[in-house]
């Protein structure tokens, strides 16, 4: 049975800030579903983020009710109970006892009781938080809760269900922001996932297959601490590096190949995300030297210019600039930097965004934007990726022979500071010189 990874205190307090966020209503969220993966085998279980942001509880079949009368708080976190024969199949539950003395609820109960305690729970609310659409037949339960909770008050007439507000955007705004806790966990993920990276410089060779170098990755995260991904890994050779989400893994190396690896180990429900592309024989050739540089250039650039009050966009703009002059100097285009941003000519060969948010989930959650439609401003306490490349897919006649089949991207994770942009993953070299003496070391 998997410890609380923070004080119960941590997380009534997350439950309090969006509360008071949301205002005076109750709030009604499950934990993720588990799925089969095929005949009676499930998935691996992994709580939702946003469920998990605000209780820490760790199993499935859990939903959480927290309710806010003025400035009075109510939670009720609803689990499954003890049961000494499925625990000796699946491993042993919190159970109610268990749900209440270390996770700082109010109130717990089997999970049986949900749709028969909900009515009680909702009843006298004017508004219900509440995300429509995930799940039907869970809506259309909580739906009937409240129009029960109606019936049982009919005289005083009431509505027959609170005003339905979407908790989602507040939850969004809340986890963009990183805590101390998030911090500490985003960092140790980016630690971990960094060491993954200076395995695969240090052990791949000619020969081996993109799935071994993959394996050799993800046993270091283990090893490490990390017990899973924070998503399906990239293991691209040659080029299949110009595929942005490849995830065959199965080409054999080959001398003279590039490797764009994309991995991120998860720790305490955070994740990194890095990318590093390195040469499979250990030293670039002069080609691929000058595409590397140009994008590692662009990468650079990028992340000095994630500092606080910059619009989130920023860094992807100065990567664009830097990008598009090294097409340039690739004599892929021609013409005036400004005027070849403007009309989009890149498009070809950086078809991608440079930064996302990251936090709990790989693309995290947070606006990109306010309602009037202007770009988030980066705070301290945010934390993004700065991946900027370049990608010449192997037919693509419309660049040098030479460039044909190269696809090279750099990817970081940046903490925004009031001091400045804090690279949580400088741990993985990115200079040729720090690349080719790591592959160097393991040969």
């Amino acid at each position: 049975m998997p410890q609380p990874e923070l004080p119960a205190s941590v997380y009534a307090a997350r439950r309090a800030r969006l509360l008071r966020r949301l205002g005076a209503g109750v709030l009604v969220l499950p934990t993720a579903p588990q799925l089969l993966r095929n005949g009676d085998v499930h998935h691996a279980f992994r709580p939702a983020s946003d469920f998990h942001y605000l209780t820490g509880f760790p199993e499935p079949e859990s939903v959480l009710v927290a309710a806010r009368h003025g400035a009075r708080l109510h939670t009720t976190l609803f689990v499954r109970p003890r049961d000494p024969e499925r625990e000796t199949w699946d491993g042993k539950r919190y159970g109610v006892d268990g749900a209440r003395r270390h996770f700082g609820v109010d109130e717990a109960q089997p999970i049986a009781a949900l749709w028969k305690e909900l009515p009680r729970l909702v009843q006298g609310h004017a508004r219900l938080f509440h995300t429509l659409g995930r799940d039907p037949e869970f809506d259309r339960r909580v739906l009937a809760a409240c129009a029960q909770a109606a019936a049982a008050a009919r005289r005083a007439a009431p509505p027959a269900h609170p005003e339905i507000v979407d908790p989602l955007p507040a939850l969004g705004l809340l986890r963009l922001v990183k805590d101390r806790h998030e911090q500490a966990a985003l960092a140790r993920a980016a630690d971990i996932s960094a060491a993954g990276h200076r395995r695969a410089m240090h052990c791949a060779r000619p020969g081996m297959r993109e799935y071994e170098v993959q394996a050799a990755v993800e046993a270091e995260f283990r090893r490490l601490g990390s017990r899973r991904n924070g998503y399906e890994s990239i293991v691209a050779s040659g080029p299949n590096a110009c595929i942005l989400h490849y995830h065959d893994n199965d080409r054999t190396l080959r001398a003279g190949d590039l490797l764009l690896l994309d991995a991120g180990a998860e720790l305490g429900h955070h994740t990194a995300d890095i990318t590093r592309t390195f040469p499979v024989s250990g030293r670039f050739t002069p080609v691929q030297r000058r595409v590397y540089e140009i994008v590692l250039r662009a990468q650079v650039a990028a992340v000095a210019a994630a500092r606080s009050g910059a619009s989130w966009q920023r860094p992807h703009e100065v990567a664009l600039r830097r990008l598009t002059a090294g097409l340039v100097e690739l004599g892929v285009l021609r013409g005036r930097v400004d005027a070849l941003v403007a009309k989009k000519a890149f498009r070809p060969w950086y078809m991608h965004g440079t930064s996302h948010w990251l936090g709990m989930d790989v693309h995290d959650v947070g606006p990109y934007q306010d309602v009037s439609g202007r770009p988030t401003r980066l705070r301290p306490g945010m934390v993004l990726t700065v991946e900027p490349g370049l990608y010449f897919p192997p037919g693509d006649r419309r660049v040098p022979r030479a460039l044909r089949g190269i696809g090279v991207r750099i990817e970081d994770d940046v903490l925004v500071t009031a001091r400045g942009p804090k690279v949580l993953t400088a741990g993985v070299p990115k200079t040729v010189a720090g690349i080719e003496a790591l592959c160097a070391a393991g040969r």
